[in-house]
């Protein structure tokens, strides 16, 4: 016996979800695709990468908690502030003068806090959707 075919009612438009993945993918995508093969080594190339992981994160948090009407999910904003601190130090450490050892170390910092940030983020939204 076959499921029934869900209505357009019980199943949200998921238009603007769509639209901002692929807008994520594509940006990923010409960074990859425009940058030469030695830029990878680079601490604050990995940064960057995180950096749009964070971002897509962050906009599945904000569609997310757009359906969902009672309970809006949080992401931690102090882990978030830290990241973009960690981030800034790394990317202008040569107007700091920074050893290339500490720059590896604040990048690793910066990508460390976006990851521990958006891993709790997915874990509030699963725990969310468990609970319904």
């Amino acid at each position: 016996m076959s499921e029934p075919e869900p209505t357009k009612a019980a199943s949200p438009p998921r238009r603007w979800t769509v639209i901002a993945s692929a807008a994520l993918c594509c940006g990923l995508a010409i960074i990859v695709l425009y940058t030469n093969r030695g830029a990878f080594f680079s601490p604050v190339a990995v940064l960057v990468v995180a950096a749009i992981g964070l971002v897509a994160v962050l906009l599945q948090v904000r569609f997310y908690n757009r359906e969902q009407g009672d309970g809006a999910v949080k992401s931690p904003m102090w882990l978030n502030s830290l990241g973009i601190l960690l981030a800034l130090v790394a990317v202008s450490a040569n107007a700091l003068r920074l050893r290339p050892d500490l720059v590896q170390l604040f990048a690793l910092g910066a990508v460390a806090s976006f990851g521990v940030s958006g891993a709790m983020s997915l874990h509030a939204m699963q725990k969310r959707a468990a609970q319904k």
